[in-house]
């Protein structure tokens, strides 16, 4: 499963972020393979709003389909 396929209010673990750049990208917002994140928020056609701790990001649609999670 992917993060573009999770929904409001699970918790996840990252799975694996296959694309090198795209694990650089996710390891600069403290998310890498291993973490756990919660889906705060999916906007329809648009980011997926992801926490960790006291920290939120909005991952764009597109890179969400490139990390792959699975339930916490």
């Amino acid at each position: 499963m992917t993060l573009a396929q999770a929904t409001r209010g699970q918790r996840l673990l990252i799975a694996a972020i296959p694309d090198a750049a795209i694990r650089a990208q996710a390891i600069r917002f403290g998310i890498a393979e291993g973490a756990e994140v919660e889906c705060y928020e999916k906007l329809p056609a648009g980011p997926i709003v992801v926490g960790r701790g006291k920290q939120q990001i909005a991952i764009g649609r597109r890179l969400a389909e490139n990390i792959e999670v699975k339930p916490a």
